[in-house]
């Protein structure tokens, strides 16, 4: 799969880093970054089907609940980059997951969909509904999305913990950029993608 998203993410790692993948899934953009930037990559997932999956595909993965921290799994400074991809919203306690990441990794690559987008600001504001949209299909209650937040809430958080914003970049729907989403960020993004480190 060739998603622009993933191409800016592939674009911030060097090549022959140390990635770790929280919240990977099926291990689709771990596999991604293998091959063009020639990582060595670990991913970390809950879901047991989803840790399958990457087995299949020769990933090294640990089968570990977010939730319960990431500090024990890894010593300082294990990695060079952790990418959090589409799963801090679902996390229980995202600060506590920002702060440890980039105390076991020297930076850390995080993208979430942007609650700012302004479908959800009209199906919530003018139609009276909790949104679904291509980002967020999920209805209300059936959701692992327990932690929106839009681009400024974000950085606010960033600014809280201490954490530097290196460089931010958002897409749409269909994971690609244009004019209205630079001019207009949390108004036009329906995607959020940070590269982030301890302030200096």
């Amino acid at each position: 799969m060739n998603r622009p998203d993933w191409e800016i993410v592939t674009g911030w790692i060097r090549p022959k880093a140390t990635v770790l993948d929280l919240g990977c899934g099926n291990g689709a953009l771990l596999s991604h970054l293998t091959e063009p930037r020639d990582i060595s990559g670990v991913g970390m997932e809950v879901d047991e089907e989803q840790v399958a999956a990457c087995i299949k595909k020769n990933l090294d993965v640990i089968q570990a609940d977010l939730d319960c921290g990431v500090r024990e799994w890894f010593a300082p400074n294990s990695f060079d980059y952790v990418v959090v991809s589409q799963t801090i919203q679902a996390i229980r306690n995202p600060e506590c997951l920002l702060v440890e990441m980039l105390d076991i990794a020297r930076e850390g690559i995080v993208t979430f969909p942007n609650m700012g987008y302004w479908r959800n600001r009209w199906q919530l504001g003018a139609l009276g509904i909790m949104p679904t949209t291509k980002a967020l299909p999920n209805p209300w209650y059936n959701t692992p999305n327990i932690h929106l937040c839009t681009l400024k809430d974000f950085e606010k958080l960033c600014t809280d913990l201490g954490i530097e914003i290196i460089e931010r970049a958002v897409v749409d729907q269909n994971h690609q950029s244009n004019p209205m989403l630079k001019a207009l960020p949390n108004l036009f993004a329906e995607h959020a993608i940070y590269r982030i480190c301890k302030r200096r």
